[in-house]
């Protein structure tokens, strides 16, 4: 969660940073926005999902060829700006519309192919499928899977036209199964408050799949007080696609399952932050947890802000680029925490 400044500049302000350079590299894009009136299809009344609570939601498309795969989001501290990366290697921002308390679209969506050290795009060295994305600040930590690195972008340099630089990581990250690693970053802030103090300036970077001894999903402490390695319990053949910290201290793990016979199920399990430190097997209850029978996709990021006091979740699927996949945006009230 971004604290203080705007999250990013404008798409004025954006090309006025860099110049010419910009005016090539970053464009502008319509994305058009159907509203998602019912969550559940059969039965419009249905609003109440465990502990989350169905707001609003939107189906989004767009003729910009690269639109889509998007894997990530972040919010600023309003719920208004955005900032996403695709798993193909491409930056979007803008800005998020409402009616009332109801999403209704997105506007001043801007997008541009993420640059590695040398100014050059990073897809190039063939590195891709950018999985993951935690922000400090303007700076914005993006997880690569298939290659398993972190690069670090400084967007006050140059906005979605930062170079990124390669992240120091433990060795063990590199040897993260083939497809199977890198999906989720959340840095902890020294504005978290309580149990999330003692990680204060940690990265934490968690595997879509990567199994240790024990048969649990390895994740690691990057940075911070206390670097190492820790374990999140396996269950149910779920995978992680993404994390979220709460201000509260609640860690909250978005999860994926797909199988032939059982279709597309997609949950949410909530891990106290006191529980992760070097070493620690983590686990924790399942407040949200939906399958095909209502309007998901393959849901792969998911951030919060904060709206008269409650808890607002935004979700956003990856469509793979697939003519039957959607790329949907979902929000919830966490009404139990």
């Amino acid at each position: 969660m971004l604290c203080g400044a705007g999250l990013m500049a404008s798409p004025r302000e954006a090309s006025a940073q860099s110049g010419r350079e910009a005016s090539s590299a970053i464009a502008r894009l319509e994305v058009k926005a159907r509203q998602i009136r019912s969550f559940d299809p059969r039965d419009a009344s249905h609003l109440r999902y465990g502990a989350l609570q169905f707001r609003s939601g939107l189906v989004l498309t767009s003729p910009f060829r690269a639109f889509g795969g998007l894997s990530a989001l972040r919010l600023d501290e309003k719920g208004e700006r955005f900032i996403a990366c695709s798993d193909r290697a491409h930056w979007f921002a803008g800005r998020l519309v409402y009616d009332g308390k109801a999403l209704s679209g997105v506007a001043d969506v801007i997008s541009a192919p993420m640059q590695g050290p040398d100014g050059q795009k990073i897809t190039a060295r063939g590195w891709f499928d950018t999985e993951s994305l935690a922000l400090d600040g303007r700076i914005a930590y993006v997880g690569l899977e298939r290659v398993n690195k972190i690069l670090r972008f400084d967007l006050a340099e140059g906005d979605l036209l930062a170079r990124g630089q390669i992240v120091g990581a433990p060795a063990h990250v590199a040897r993260l199964p083939f497809n199977r690693g890198l999906e989720s970053l959340v840095f902890v802030s020294r504005a978290h408050s309580g149990a999330g103090q003692a990680l204060a300036g940690t990265l934490i970077a968690i595997s879509e799949r990567a199994l240790d001894d024990d048969g649990h999903i390895r994740a690691f402490l990057i940075g911070g007080p206390a670097p190492g390695e820790f374990s999140i319990r396996h269950r149910d053949d779920f995978d992680i696609s993404d994390a979220t910290l709460l201000p509260s201290g609640s860690l909250l793990l978005l999860e994926r399952k797909f199988s032939l016979l059982s279709g597309l199920g997609i949950r949410i399990r909530r891990v106290p932050i006191a529980q992760v430190r070097p070493g620690a097997l983590i686990d924790g209850d399942v407040i949200f947890d939906v399958d095909l029978g209502y309007e998901i996709d393959n849901m792969e990021g998911i951030d919060f802000h904060i709206e008269s006091g409650e808890t607002v979740l935004t979700l956003i699927s990856d469509d793979n680029f697939s003519m039957i996949q959607r790329t949907l945006l979902l929000q919830f009230t966490l009404v139990d925490e």
